[in-house]
C-alpha cells in the first residue's frame, strides 16, 4: 500500500480558482507539508478555471497542486516542476494524446545527465493514444504515478515491421516498441503503483539511456494485453550521444524493486515477443544488477514469465554486469517458451541466460504451476541459488550450461524427492538438490526436509 500524507486544505489564493477552499490529498512524492495553492481545469474553462492542463502547468509554482475535473483534455502535458497533477475522479479526466509523442512528458532533461525534475506526483488519470508513451518520466526524481490507467499507446508503432518512425533519438533502443505505456529513464526514486497499464505495445519500462535508473519501485500494478513487448521491463541501453556527446558505457539499470504487480499476456502477438518481466543487459558494458522481483502474478506472457538476458559478451569488451538479482516469492503460470538463442525447450516460468558470467542471482519462494520447465540456467559460468520453491511436475530445473545450481530445500511435487515417481525432474549437470522439502514451502510453516 502506498502510504499518503495527509489531508491538505489549501486557501486558494490565485485566480482563477472554482471554490474558496479546496483540500487536496499530496500523494508520496512531494513528502512536503507546507502550503500550496491550488489551481482547477476543466472543459472549456467551466467553473473559472484554466481550460487546459497544459495551462494550468504553465502558471503554477513549484509545489502548487492542479485538480483536473472530469472530461477529454486532447494535448500533450509537459511537466518540468514540482508539483501534483490530480484527477478530481478517478479515470474520468481523460488525457487524449492523439498526434501528439506523449500523454504526459516529465522532463527533467534540460542540461541532462546533470539537471533532472523533481517531486511530481500524477494521479487518477485516463492517458491514451500518444504515438510513443502514454507517459515519459525522463532525468527524474521522486516521482509518484499513481492509479491511473495508461492505454492504446504506442500509436506510431509499424506493427508489421516492428518500427517506431519519429522516436526521439535519444530513446536508443525503443524503436521497435515506441517506449511502452510508462517508460522511466534516468529515473531514480520514483513510484510506479496501482496503475492499470493495456494494450500499448508494452508496459512499463525502465532503462538508462541519459543516465542511471535506480532505486525505483514498481509496484501493484495490472499490466496486460500489451501484445508486442514485455509486461515489466528494466533494461539497460546504449547511451544517448546525440544529447549527451561525452557519453560512454551504459549508465545502468540497479536496485529497483518490482513488487506485486500482475503481469498477464503480454507480448503474446507473435512467438518471442515479450516477457512477463524482463531483466535485460543485453551488450557489453550494460548493467542490470541488484534489482528485486518479488510477490508478482506473473501468467499466460509471450516469452517466460521472469526473463534475464544478455546475449553478448567478450573478456576484451567492456563487463557485463546481470548480477545479485533476487527473485522471490513469485506466483507463475502459463507462460511460453524462450526463443533464439536464449531458447528453452517449452513453456517456462523463469529463464535466466547470458553468455557471460553471472553471480549473486537468488530464486526463492516461488510457486510454478502449467510450466513445462519451471528454472532454465545457462551461464559460461556462476551460479544460481534456488530454495524454498515449489515446483510443478516437468521439469523443475534445466541447467543447459556449464554454470551451478544450488537447489536445495525445494518441493519437487512430491516428497520423494527429483527424478522419482511422478516428482519434478532435473536437467543437466551441477545441479544440487539434497536435502528437499518434504512437504510445499509456506512461509509460515517449519519444513520437513529430507
Amino acid at each position: 500500500m502506498v502510504p499518503l500524507a495527509k489531508p491538505l486544505c489549501v486557501n486558494l489564493s490565485r485566480k482563477p480558482r472554482a471554490l474558496s477552499t479546496i483540500c487536496a490529498v499530496l500523494l508520496l512524492g512531494l513528502g512536503s507539508t507546507a502550503f500550496a495553492a491550488t489551481l482547477c481545469v476543466s472543459p472549456g474553462g467551466k467553473h473559472s478555471c484554466y481550460p487546459t492542463i497544459s495551462a494550468a502547468v504553465t502558471a503554477a509554482s513549484p509545489g502548487d497542486v492542479i485538480a483536473v475535473y472530469p472530461g477529454t483534455y486532447r494535448e500533450q502535458v509537459n511537466i518540468a516542476k514540482p508539483l501534483s497533477l490530480i484527477s478530481k475522479k478517478q479515470s474520468a479526466a481523460i488525457i487524449d494524446a492523439t498526434g501528439k509523442a506523449n500523454g504526459i512528458f516529465i522532463d527533467g532533461m534540460g542540461a541532462a545527465p546533470n539537471a533532472e525534475v523533481t517531486d511530481v506526483v500524477v494521479s487518477g488519470f485516463t492517458i491514451r493514444n500518444a504515438d510513443f508513451e502514454g507517459i515519459l518520466i525522463a532525468n527524474a526524481s521522486n516521482v509518484t504515478i499513481v492509479q491511473n490507467v495508461v492505454a492504446h499507446n504506442n500509436r506510431a508503432l509499424n506493427t508489421s515491421t516492428l518500427t517506431c518512425p519519429g522516436i526521439p533519438a535519444f530513446e536508443t533502443n525503443e524503436g521497435e516498441d515506441c517506449g511502452e505505456g510508462i517508460h522511466l529513464m534516468a529515473a531514480d526514486h520514483a513510484s510506479i503503483v496501482r496503475n492499470e497499464v493495456e494494450w500499448n505495445s508494452g508496459g512499463i519500462l525502465t532503462s538508462d539511456e541519459t543516465g542511471p535508473s535506480r532505486d525505483n519501485v514498481i509496484s501493484e500494478n495490472f499490466v496486460h494485453d500489451n501484445p508486442f513487448d514485455c509486461g515489466i521491463t528494466m533494461a539497460s541501453h546504449a547511451p544517448a550521444v546525440s544529447i549527451i556527446p561525452s557519453a560512454g558505457l551504459p549508465y545502468g539499470v540497479m536496485r529497483n524493486t518490482v513488487a506485486g504487480n500482475r503481469s498477464w499476456h503480454n507480448g503474446a502477438q507473435q512467438p518471442g515477443a515479450g516477457a512477463g518481466i524482463g531483466i535485460f543487459a543485453p551488450f557489453p558494458g550494460t548493467t542490470d544488477a541488484e534489482n528485486v522481483v518479488v510477490g508478482n502474478d506473473v501468467r499466460d506472457n509471450g516469452l517466460p514469465g521472469i526473463t534475464m538476458h544478455n546475449h553478448a559478451y567478450s573478456p576484451k569488451a567492456p563487463p557485463v554486469n546481470m548480477n545479485d538479482n533476487v527473485i522471490v516469492g513469485n506466483y507463475l503460470s502459463g507462460n511460453a517458451a524462450d526463443t533464439a538463442d536464449a531458447a528453452t525447450g517449452g513453456p517456462t516460468g523463469i529463464n535466466i541466460y547470458s553468455v557471460a558470467p553471472i553471480t549473486g542471482t537468488m530464486v526463492l519462494q516461488n510457486r510454478f504451476e502449467d510450466e513445462a520447465y519451471d528454472l532454465v540456467f545457462k551461464a559460461p559460468s556462476g551460479q544460481v541459488n534456488a530454495h524454498f520453491n515449489n515446483f510443478d511436475e516437468g521439469v523443475g530445473v534445466d541447467n543447459m550450461g556449464t554454470g551451478t545450481v544450488s537447489a536445495t530445500e525445494d518441493w519437487w511435487d512430491c516428497p520423494s524427492g527429483p527424478g522419482n515417481g511422478n516428482c519434478a525432474e532435473v536437467q543437466g549437470s551441477g545441479v544440487a538438490v539434497t536435502p528437499w522439502l518434504y512437504h510445499p514451502f509456506t512461509p509460515s510453516e517449519d519444513d520437513d526436509r529430507h
